[in-house]
This record gives structure tokens, C-alpha cells and sequence, in this order.
């Protein structure tokens, strides 16, 4: 992550960096705003790698890092499929894959922090081989949705999915309805999932969620957000200093690094709204009591082993937990993602019946190993 705490020495390494002004913000940046303007160019800066993992952890911003290239390839056309209609007006533009024939499930399916409706396309071709339709939205402020680039709110993000969910449900009357998400998408849909007044979804598929609360960092990260949120909220930062694996598969990464729907600058304040909303999913585990299948990777470097053990152990014992330790952070886009997606498929037609990667006892497995 780039620089979180903005103080005389990071107004130092913004002017290092090349900046002959401050970078846009509010109002209330004023004081880092005069520090800067006193301070000299200096030398280029060293990244700062606490600060950088930070914004990359928190984010899932996997930048162009992780798969160097010496020329990249043309941005990837830009397809929708319709948008669904807000109460407030607001329009979320949608892709959908559609089976031949009439669905017997039809999915809601929310993408992670930075990420677009275009999250979908590998899995989602799977899904409706298998009979299955898939809906994937842009959320409010990603994509193409209203606010590009602006943190929503968790109460918006969550209002919209429940919106989304009834318009589907009201459209398929006779199909099961499953919500999925990935990681932030994940996160939105444990809140609706706990919330006064759930949808009516037959079931839910969390892919790797993002709760990565507050409870599980420690004092320095914290520290360093709530410092940042207060100076300089509209700060743009990137990834780049790190170079994380979000999966095992390359042309996956090219493809959304590439996505002119991808957003690859975060504001502080975008940042610190996801850290809101990975503090009310983990808080969200132990009243989450709609049938529901868990998913996460022994290869994820987005979401650390230790908030999905406190999630996992916070959970009714009825839900379902499946862990796959080739996994990465995107798990139905890695190689193996044959794996969860059979799994998820078979979840789907019988929320009963073992999943037949055998993930379950993995994940049993797993969770007895953590500390």
C-alpha cells in the first residue's frame, strides 16, 4: 500500500515521489496541505511495505505487480446486460449467463473491493452449463455504478442487495434463489444475511469473505487507518510497492488488471469504509443462520488465516465450511477452480448432500490447526 499515515514525513515522500502539489482531498487535509508546502524535494522515496500491505490486503487491489509483462494486452471490451433500477434511482449495470431453458437456480452475485460485474465471466459460464443463471451487478460505487471510486456505505451496499435479491426473486418465482459474493461481496451479504429484514434467498455462497476486522489487526494498522482517514481521507493510493498473488491463474490477473471496469487507485476513505464493513460481517458470524456454504483457500494473501478461523469458529455449527489448500483469493478463477465450482454446484442442487471434492473435512482439518 502507499503511504496510510500523512504526516512531516509522509508529506516528505509524497513530494519524493514526484508531487509538485497535494493530492486532492477535503477541506479538512489543510494541515498536512501547509506541512507539505514547507517541506523540500528530497531524494526518490523507499516504499514504505507495512503501509503498502495494508492498502493491498485491505482492498484486494492485486496491481499490475503480480504479473509483470513487457506489453500488455488491449483492454477487454466492456459488456452489460441490463442494469437493475434502485429506489433512489440509481441503476446498477449487470452481466447475466443464462442456461438454456428455464433455471432451476438462479444466483445474485456480488464482486470484491475494486473489482466489477466482470468478476464473474469464468465461473458464471460454468453455472449455466449446470442449469444454473447467473446475475452479476456492478455495486454502488465500482464499475460503472453510480459514485465510481466513492465509498457507499455499508447500509447502501446492503439496501441495494437486498433490492437486487427481490427483483430476482420476484422475476423467477419458481427457481431457488442463492446469493454469492466474493470477498467484499461476501462481506455485504453476511450483513444482509443478520439484518432486520432479510431477503427471501434459498441459500448463500461465500467465497473467501472479507472480514478482516478491526478485532484482528493490530495496533500499528489500526492506528495508521484511523491517522490517514482523519488527514487525508481523499488520498488516492495504490498496491504497487506489493506484489501479492490473488490466484494461480495469470490470464485471469491480465484480465482484470486490465478491465477498464477495475478500479485501481483507492481513496483512504474507501478503505476505511471496507474496514467498517469487514467489522460488521465478522461481528455478522455468530447470528448468520440462513444455509450457507463458506469457501476459502490455503494460498489466500488478501484475507489472513486468522480472521476466517475467528469467523469460522463464530459460526452456528450447522453452516457449511469447505477449504481448498491450493486455493488462492480468487477462488473460481484459479487453475483448480473446478474444485469449489463443482462443489458450489452441488450445494446448490442439495444443500444436504456432502460436497464431493471432500472440502468439508478439509476444512475440519484446517481449522484444528489454527491457533
Amino acid at each position: 500500500m502507499a503511504v496510510l499515515v500523512v504526516g512531516r514525513r509522509e508529506c516528505r515522500e509524497i513530494r519524493e515521489a514526484g508531487a509538485t502539489q497535494w493530492p486532492a482531498g477535503p477541506a479538512d487535509d489543510s494541515v498536512a496541505r501547509r506541512a507539505f508546502n514547507r517541506r523540500p524535494m528530497l531524494k526518490p522515496p523507499r516504499p514504505r511495505p507495512l503501509a503498502a500491505a495494508l492498502l493491498l490486503l485491505l482492498t484486494g487491489c492485486m496491481g499490475h505487480g503480480a504479473v509483470p509483462l513487457t506489453r500488455w494486452p488491449p483492454p477487454p471490451p466492456v459488456v452489460t446486460s441490463g442494469a437493475f433500477a434502485m429506489p433512489d434511482g440509481a441503476r446498477l449495470p449487470y452481466r447475466q449467463w443464462l442456461p438454456d431453458g428455464e433455471p432451476a437456480a438462479v444466483v445474485l452475485a456480488l464482486h470484491g473491493m475494486n473489482d466489477s460485474r466482470d468478476a464473474w465471466e469464468i465461473p458464471a459460464a460454468d453455472f449455466a452449463r449446470a442449469g444454473i443463471a447467473v446475475f452479476a451487478p456492478d455495486q454502488r460505487g465500482f464499475g460503472e455504478a453510480p459514485g465510481r471510486g466513492f465509498w457507499p456505505g455499508d447500509a447502501a451496499l446492503v439496501a441495494d442487495a437486498r433490492t437486487m435479491a427481490d427483483t430476482l426473486r420476484r422475476r423467477y418465482p419458481r427457481a431457488r434463489l442463492i446469493l454469492m459474493g466474493e470477498s467484499m461481496g461476501a462481506a455485504v451479504l453476511m450483513c444482509l444475511a443478520t439484518g432486520a429484514d432479510p431477503p427471501p434467498a434459498d441459500g448463500y455462497v461465500l467465497v473467501a469473505p472479507a472480514v478482516w476486522g478491526r478485532a484482528e489487526m493490530n495496533i500499528l494498522l489500526r492506528a495508521s487507518l484511523w491517522l490517514a482517514t482523519g488527514i487525508a481521507p481523499g488520498l488516492e493510493l495504490t498496491g504497487a510497492p506489493v506484489r501479492k498473488v490473488a490466484s494461480s491463474n495469470r490470464a485471469a490477473i491480465v484480465r482484470l488488471s486490465t478491465d477498464p471496469l477495475t478500479i485501481r487507485r483507492t481513496r483512504v476513505d474507501a478503505v476505511h469504509g471496507l474496514v467498517d464493513l469487514m467489522d460488521a460481517a465478522l461481528a455478522a458470524a455468530p447470528r448468520f443462520s440462513a444455509p450457507a456454504l463458506f469457501l476459502y483457500g490455503g494460498h489466500d494473501e488478501l484475507v489472513p488465516d486468522a480472521a476466517t478461523a475467528a469467523t469460522w469458529r463464530a459460526l452456528p455449527a450447522g453452516e457449511r465450511r469447505a477449504f481448498y489448500p491450493n486455493g488462492y483469493h480468487l477462488l473460481l478463477r484459479d487453475l483448480d477452480r473446478a474444485r469449489p465450482i463443482g462443489d458450489i454446484e452441488a450445494w446448490i442442487r442439495d444443500p444436504a448432500s456432502p460436497l464431493p471434492s471432500g472440502a468439508e473435512p478439509a476444512a475440519r482439518q484446517w481449522l484444528g490447526q489454527q491457533d
